[in-house]
């Protein structure tokens, strides 16, 4: 059992947005001096463009940043849902617009058909990664972590030595792929973004004993780490 988290609360999304972004910049620019290189995993969906867009100003040195998602839908960029789009509207432009982006999506019918090069695609990062934030969902999935996922077992499974895992579930809609667990949890500064009171509550259950398979963002609060995952919460 990990620590428990370090729970950040903030009075508007817009403060929560600032303050992520400035120490998710930290840690990017410290790995940069240290490594030369960082690399950045991060969530699509609505709730972190606030927080993108004040990445996305920070004055680090974009160009040896490797920006990548923690899961996608499988759709192309052209459309709506895709988060590869979402990140390249909100995070990479302006300064952040020198960082190399890696999409998950493959033009092919269905992850399945292009697997292997998805896992070579992601085999190839480097680990751990510098910073990864995630977010979560009203039903207690994070990243394509869904209950009654088909495979939900093999992508949270701690021994796992695949990187990326196809999964279709019931709430997700399109066939999804994610990181694993052991790539997400694998990083030197962990987040866990939420927003609003709903989702406070869904936080709190998950702090409870109950199976992961009901609420798999236990997967990731209860996997081991030597830092302890950080909680950004605004009402």
């Amino acid at each position: 059992m990990s620590a428990a988290p370090a729970f950040h609360s903030y009075e508007s999304r817009e403060d929560l947005a600032e303050a992520l972004a400035a120490g998710v910049a930290a840690v990017l620019a410290g790995a940069i001096a240290t490594r030369g290189v960082a690399t950045l995993a991060v969530s699509g969906g609505s709730t972190p463009k606030r927080f993108l867009e004040c990445l996305a100003a920070t004055e680090i040195d974009w160009a040896s940043v490797t920006v990548t998602l923690v899961d996608e839908r499988w759709v192309p960029e052209t459309s709506e849902r895709s988060n590869a789009a979402m990140v390249r509207r909100h995070l990479l432009a302006g300064p952040a617009a020198d960082a190399h982006f890696l999409p998950f999506y493959i033009d092919a019918p269905a992850p399945e058909d292009v697997a292997e090069e998805l896992r070579l695609r992601f085999l190839r990062l480097a680990r751990p990664f510098d910073a990864t934030v995630l977010g979560m969902g009203a039903d207690g999935h994070t990243a394509s972590f869904f209950p009654e996922a088909d495979d939900l077992a093999a992508a949270i499974d701690p021994q796992t030595r695949e990187p990326v895992a196809a999964i279709r579930a019931p709430g997700a809609g399109e066939p999804r792929v994610t990181l694993t667990l052991p790539l997400i949890v694998d990083t030197r500064f962990l987040a866990l973004h939420i927003e609003g009171e709903a989702k406070l509550a869904v936080y709190e259950e998950a702090l409870r004993p109950g199976p992961v398979e009901a609420m798999p963002v236990r997967a990731v609060l209860r996997a081991p780490r030597d830092d302890k995952l950080a909680v950004f919460w605004a009402p």
